[in-house]
């Protein structure tokens, strides 16, 4: 879809009835870094991977940079750290608040990272990223109208109805009109930036998308499981 400057592919799910996870590591506990990869040890389960993500930042040698829970376990803990500098020299990840992407009992949220700590939750699924892009229908402050720093960017946003909206832009596009797609047109009130981008990436049959990382790899990835050898399904 075209919204302000921009073309986008935004791929909706919702999180009750679509198997949505977050993979990292293989069996033999080495990142799985390409989506193929991903899609290839479930498929070998006998299972078919109809969509992946990039998940949210990740060091060079391709661990979560925050928290990063699956199937219920803690992998990394939380990152609290704050980094008192100018915006202009704050990396994406520390830029406050920064936020927590989850899935509980069947439920998608986004919560910023301190509202996280304090809510006490047990989340099956949760990565850490930032910045949040919108926290209740506010736009990030350090956002900045009309700014001419353009990457393409992917991010995630949790709906009024309860969808899960992934959204990646096909070209450069600043971090104030993405957080608007987010907010004005996809009616999401809380959304999360993943990574830009090298580290942007998606991987879609029903598309023929199938994005490999420019520099080895990605770390965290979001994927969408069907169960059995199905004909992938259209996102």
């Amino acid at each position: 879809m075209s919204f302000g400057h921009s073309v986008y592919i935004v791929c909706t799910f919702d999180a009750a009835s679509s198997d949505l996870r977050l993979f990292w590591r293989d069996a033999h506990g080495e990142p799985y870094r390409q989506f193929d990869r991903l899609a290839d040890e479930i498929q070998a389960r006998g299972d078919t991977l109809q969509f992946a993500l990039n998940a949210g930042m990740y060091t060079t040698d391709f661990v979560p940079v925050g928290l990063y829970i699956e199937n219920g376990e803690t992998l990394r803990p939380l990152n609290t750290r704050s980094i008192d500098a100018p915006p202009a020299q704050v990396p994406n990840f520390y830029k406050q608040p920064n936020g927590v992407f989850y899935l509980a009992n069947g439920r998608a949220g986004i919560l910023p990272t301190s509202a996280y700590a304090d809510a006490d939750l047990s989340p099956r699924f949760a990565t850490q990223s930032g910045p949040m892009l919108v926290s209740d229908n506010v736009l990030h402050p350090a956002l900045i109208e009309g700014s001419t720093s353009l990457a393409r960017r992917s991010g995630v946003g949790v709906c009024k109805n309860g969808a899960v909206r992934f959204a990646i832009s096909e070209s450069g596009v600043n971090f104030h009109e993405f957080a608007r797609l987010f907010r004005d047109h996809l009616d999401c009130p809380n959304a999360l930036f993943l990574d830009g981008g090298r580290g942007a990436g998606i991987y879609s049959p029903a598309l023929k998308r199938y994005d490999a990382s420019w520099h080895g790899g990605y770390g965290p990835m979001f994927g969408v499981v069907a169960s059995g050898n199905s004909e992938p399904g259209s996102p």
